[in-house]
């Protein structure tokens, strides 16, 4: 890998945690950071995979060909003042280079690349841990604050890829790659615009037939939104009834906010399938549960009724207060035998194919301990399981230990069952 730097972008954080040689480039100085610096890219000996470019915008094309000359096959232009700006020649210069040099370029104006775990051709200041949910945005500002979210909400990414002004690589390349590589089970995409409509569509259409969940959030839907993609990243945002039909047709999920982005991902990336579409929540809180029955039934999501066979089941250890239906009340005094025994119950009947756990925080409640109960149940039964583990501190480190065996957690009852009916909708197209 080389860096092409100016300013203060900083040789190590490329480096970090990449195992090979890095060699940064600047005519102007010996040293950065105590790595030796190369006057150009044609002065290093060793053969160079990757170029990441930081110089100013009437410096790329030159860069661009002294590594075109090198033999560099890809480049990552973090460097802006291109087409999103106005210079739209410049840019088209820059194709021009490198589609003779066959450089396969990402960017520019883009926030870079970042695959956990292995490299951070990026200038983040962050890299979450490493999952298997590849984010791909045309949003650089947008990657960059998700990057920071994912470290507080310990959500690991398989790769993170800032599209910038899509040159060359764009959308439809990254979802190919990501619809092929058995690391990644969900592409979760934040688009402005469609660089090829029959590509793009091609693409969504080979990952769904790959069994990969893909999530698109588009900006620029509305008149004003559309007007911002334009001088944003210099994108069209194009047919808006087009873009929903293509999503329709490639089998992809639309969704309208980041938080249902992450939320569904969170859920499809997960959860195994859910063989039925109907649910029994479990919840230590009356009120939490009623929101969580009114979400499922208004999104589709079947809070089955309990067969009495299931209830003269759970008699022997619910005490007198419980609810004796769907959702199960297991009240606020509930320990986590409880919880035990009523995800032992639940999950063990044909005609309920998951759970929703609640867990609001009072006086007896054990977190951890039930975080734990959670974690058992899920790898007996093999059926998904979606938590609500509310609170703030006293809950922060079940959740993380939910979130580590791969269970996931949401603040909210509602939100949960969004995600469980993007379960549900998912599992349903590919039956």
């Amino acid at each position: 890998m080389v860096s092409l730097l100016r300013g203060s972008v900083f040789p190590s954080r490329y480096a970090k945690p990449f195992r090979g040689n890095v060699f940064a480039v600047n005519p102007n100085h010996s040293k950065i950071m105590g790595l030796k610096c190369f006057p150009s890219v044609l002065g290093i000996a060793n053969e160079i995979d990757l170029a990441v470019i930081a110089v100013p915008a009437s410096l790329v094309p030159k860069v661009l060909r002294e590594c075109g000359e090198k033999k560099i096959p890809a480049a990552v232009i973090v460097s802006a003042g291109f087409a999103e700006v106005g210079e739209r020649q410049l840019q088209e210069e820059v194709k021009g280079i490198a589609l003779q040099y066959g450089i396969s370029v990402l960017g520019p104006n883009t926030v870079g690349l970042i695959v956990p775990g292995v490299f951070n051709a990026s200038f983040a200041l962050s890299v979450p841990k490493p999952g298997n949910v590849a984010f791909i945005s045309q949003s650089g500002a947008l990657a960059d604050s998700v990057i920071d979210w994912a470290l507080e909400e310990l959500f690991p990414f398989r790769a993170i890829v800032g599209l910038g002004n899509k040159v060359l690589l764009d959308e439809s390349h990254f979802i190919n790659h990501f619809a092929d590589d058995p690391g990644t089970k969900v592409i979760a995409l934040y688009l402005e615009g469609v660089t090829d409509g029959r590509r793009f569509l091609d693409a969504l259409s080979h990952a769904s037939r790959k069994g990969k969940a893909v999530l698109v959030l588009k900006g620029g839907s509305g008149k004003k939104g559309a007007k911002a993609v334009a001088t944003h990243t210099a994108s069209l945002a194009g047919n808006e009834a087009v873009f929903a039909g293509a999503l329709k047709q490639g089998g992809a999920i639309r969704v309208f906010s980041l938080e249902e982005l992450f939320d569904t991902a969170k859920a499809l990336s997960m959860l195994p399938k859910l063989g039925k579409n109907s649910i029994a929540i479990i919840t230590n809180g009356g009120g939490a549960g009623v929101l969580c029955a009114d979400a499922c039934e208004k999104l589709g999501v079947n809070v089955v009724e309990l067969k009495p066979s299931t209830i003269a089941k759970l008699e022997p250890f619910m005490g007198k207060a419980w609810s004796r239906g769907n959702p199960v009340d297991l009240v606020g005094d509930a320990l986590p035998e409880k919880y035990a025994k009523a995800l032992e119950v639940l999950l063990s009947q044909e005609h309920i194919g998951g759970a929703i756990v609640i867990q609001t925080l009072q006086t007896m409640t054990k977190p951890l301990e039930d975080a734990r109960i959670v974690i058992n149940a899920a790898k007996k039964s093999k059926k998904p399981i979606a938590c609500v583990f509310m609170g703030g501190v006293y809950t922060r480190e079940s959740i993380r230990l939910l979130h580590e065996n791969g269970i996931p957690n949401y603040n909210d009852p509602v939100k949960a069952a969004g995600a469980l009916a993007a379960l549900a909708k998912y599992c349903k197209t590919k039956l």
